[in-house]
């Protein structure tokens, strides 16, 4: 059995207070989930598992960007999630390493119009530990995808964040049916 841990969205648009959609910034830092993504990322490359680092964002022109989107149909007018840019940079507290397989989706899922499924196949993962932005749609799309490909998923609760904390928790719960759940200190 191989292990994946997938760290999805830790950006500044999202995540960081100067971001263009900073939805997730004051969570994330009440949480303190990127450093517990971190814990959690040190322990994955100690045990040799598989870590990726996923970022949401549009080429320069935005042509991957869905127009019609109620979250991203906008992201062109105020140059929102453009890679290359500060916005789709991860946040500097977030520890990317050249050994990190690095995902760009044009989507709230990791999988949709990526080589995510192809890099973990090739990898043997059979087993995805999951964290990071938004639990209320990243971490709720990975899972509940992932769960139907038939991986065996653990969701570490407080490496991600949401909205708030009530918009967290009722994912969590959600999720807690077809996914472990774990603290940071029980995964290390």
């Amino acid at each position: 059995m191989s292990k994946a841990l997938l760290v999805i969205d830790f950006i500044n648009d999202i995540c960081h207070p100067d971001g263009k959609i900073p939805s997730s910034a004051a969570h994330t830092q009440e949480q303190n989930a990127i450093d517990n993504a971190n814990k959690a990322l040190a322990f994955a490359r100690k045990q040799g598992w598989l870590t990726v680092q996923v970022k949401v964002g549009f080429e320069q022109n935005y042509h991957a960007q869905p127009k019609e989107s109620p979250i991203f149909g906008k992201a062109n007018q105020f140059e929102a999630l453009k890679l290359g840019s500060f916005g789709t940079d991860f946040h500097e507290d977030l520890d990317v390493q050249p050994s990190d397989f690095i995902i760009e989706k044009p989507r709230v899922n990791p999988f949709y119009g990526t080589n995510l499924e192809p890099v973990l196949r090739a990898n043997k993962v059979d087993e995805l530990y999951v964290c990071g932005v938004s639990t209320a749609w990243a971490i709720q799309a990975v899972t509940r995808d992932a769960h139907d490909r038939d991986y065996k998923v653990t969701i570490i609760e407080d490496a991600c964040a949401a909205a708030d904390q009530q918009e967290h928790m009722t994912s969590i719960d959600m999720l807690s049916r077809i996914a472990n759940i774990v603290k940071v200190d029980d995964l290390v």
